[in-house]
């Protein structure tokens, strides 16, 4: 180092090297500063000690934002479920689910969106975990966490551009998210004439004057739409919703210009007859809550959910209790769904249409519909998480535990037939050491009657068709367990009445070598043959090591 110092110093060496370079060489080296103090130390600490915790908590708020860890709301110790609500921005659900609170005092945790801002992924042993982009106040937010149940108040499919989320859909039911109402019968409600199909088969069953159903005509594409309906018609194309795709035709010219429409579409249209309609009645049934509203235009519109109109409650009668009943139990049970019906003047009743949890709230009873959904989602929360979650199967890999679990039997199968230490016996662990040393004609009695001791040099070698022979299905157990036993103790000479203690060390490690090897080379004769002459040999030769 030293010679390192005056060889840098030099000043012909700094001479030659370009400008710039080890200037600092002849600058006078600093002072060391003192040894930090105590409170320095400990301010050192503090401040080590707050980097890591903010390294710490960027991780917790990590995951916990993907759902990785458990949340917690309102202070520590305070756990919570997520609960997904898929639904535009004007309405806050957040205010009607405020001071809920699940069994086992779970906060619940709300994330509401609609959605074009979700995305999900899922896999098939149960994991997944849902995305979301959306704009709040100016600023996007991105959020990732793993929603415990789903409230859906939005429509999942409509005929109009970029509305089609069933992807959506079949993700959430593929993750296995439990929801209000159930995936199944969302998705089943994402075609009306699928839903009409539905009531067909009550109407069929109840008879008209119990289920009075309007008449209905399905055309698959444009390409049927020949035959002429009575006119008046109203002709509904594909799936709409909010009174979109529905034109009132009024003769055959305008019939075959819609039908051109539909041929643009691509898609199907139904016909009904053309109600001239009185007022609508819409019952709804939020859980055990009925309801039944009255609507009456006021613009003149044919359609009623159009323009202006005037909406009353009116009073919940048998007959209409029995309608959305009925229809409640579609699709596995509907929890949330409201009928429409048209009062024609000619004072008949037509059920037109049945709606799923994405029915709007209406009237002024809309605080009241909001919690009454909110109470209800809570009971259905309560009850899907409350069940015991099942294990994802694990998969078995196919090369490895089938071995384990045959070696295991093996071993088992070994280690009830106690054959007697030869020339000292194996060492036992120190619990069972005890047990070593019992009397010879006690461990003689565990073989079979017909097996003879035979002399040190010449021990009993196991036929060669013993392994081979064909065995029976219920007597493959006892039989397979004798022959492992037998041929233990056939391949194992006699022991000596008055075992040498020096032999004991040396017939220990030949037993522990025996039983490894005949653990994995019993089903051949020949290599029974090769291991016996192997332990004669190394018998001999540890013998006659320490008898001299």
């Amino acid at each position: 180092m030293n010679f390192l110092r005056r060889r840098l110093s030099d000043s012909s060496f700094i001479a030659n090297l370009p400008n710039g370079y080890m200037t600092d060489l002849q600058r006078p080296e600093p002072p060391q500063p003192p040894p930090p103090a105590e409170p320095d130390r400990r301010q050192s600490g503090q401040v080590s000690g707050g980097f890591f915790s903010s390294i710490t908590n960027v991780v917790k708020q990590t995951a916990a934002s993907a759902g990785l860890g458990e949340q917690t709301v309102g202070g520590p110790g305070r756990r919570s479920r997520i609960l997904l609500i898929i639904d535009d921005p004007h309405t806050d659900w957040a205010k009607c689910f405020r001071g809920k609170k699940l069994q086992g005092d779970f906060d619940i945790r709300i994330e509401q969106a609609e959605f074009s801002e979700i995305n999900l992924v899922a896999h098939s042993d149960g994991t997944y975990a849902v995305d979301l982009q959306m704009f709040r106040n100016g600023a996007k937010v991105v959020k990732s966490f793993r929603p415990d149940f789903v409230f859906i108040r939005q429509h999942s499919f409509s005929m109009a551009e970029n509305e089609d989320f069933r992807n959506l859909i079949i993700g959430m039911q593929y993750a296995g998210i439990p929801s209000v109402n159930s995936l199944e019968s969302i998705y089943n409600f994402c075609d009306k004439p699928w839903v009409f199909s539905q009531l067909i088969s009550a109407y069929k069953s109840m008879g008209a004057e119990n289920f009075p159903l309007i008449e209905q005509t399905y055309y698959p594409n444009h390409k049927e739409m020949l035959a002429m309906p009575t006119f008046p018609v109203v002709v509904k194309i594909g799936h709409a919703h909010s009174g979109m795709g529905k034109v009132k035709i009024e003769n055959h010219y305008d019939f075959q210009d819609i039908a051109s429409v539909v041929a643009l579409t691509q898609t199907y249209a139904t016909t009904e007859p053309f109600i001239d309609s009185k007022y609508d009645i819409r019952i709804q049934k939020i859980g055990n809550n009925y309801k039944a509203y009255m609507r009456t235009s006021i613009s003149g519109n044919w359609k009623t959910n159009t323009g202006s109109a005037m909406l009353e409650q009116v009073a919940m009668t048998g007959r209409y209790k029995f309608w959305v009943d009925t229809c409640s139990e579609i699709f596995g049970g509907l929890d949330i769904c409201a009928v429409k019906v048209v009062h024609g003047k000619d004072g008949k009743d037509y059920i037109i249409e049945v709606m799923d949890c994405t029915m709007p709230v209406m009237g002024e009873q809309q605080v009241e519909d909001r919690q009454l959904i909110a109470d209800l989602v809570v009971n259905k929360m309560n009850q899907a998480l409350s069940k015991t979650p099942i294990p994802s199967p694990q998969r078995p890999t196919a090369t490895t535990q089938p071995q384990s679990g045959t070696m295991k039997e093996s071993e088992q199968s070994k280690i009830p037939a106690q054959r007697p230490p030869p020339q000292g016996g194996p060492v036992q662990p120190q619990g069972l050491q005890s047990d070593s040393h019992q009397p010879l004609h006690h461990l003689d009695t565990q073989r079979s009657p017909g097996q003879d001791l035979l002399p040190q040099n010449e021990p009993q070698r196991p036929p060669p068709t013993t392994s081979q022979q064909p065995r029976s299905v219920g007597q493959m157990p006892p039989i397979v367990h004798n022959v492992e036993s037998q041929s233990s103790l056939q391949t194992e000479p006699p022991p000596k009445t008055q075992p040498h203690p020096q032999l004991n060390k040396s017939q220990s490690l030949t037993n522990a070598f025996n039983f490894t090897q005949s653990s994995f080379f019993r089903s051949s004769s020949n290599e029974d043959e090769v291991k016996a002459d192997t332990i004669r040999n190394l018998r001999n030769s540890f013998a006659s090591l320490f008898s001299d």
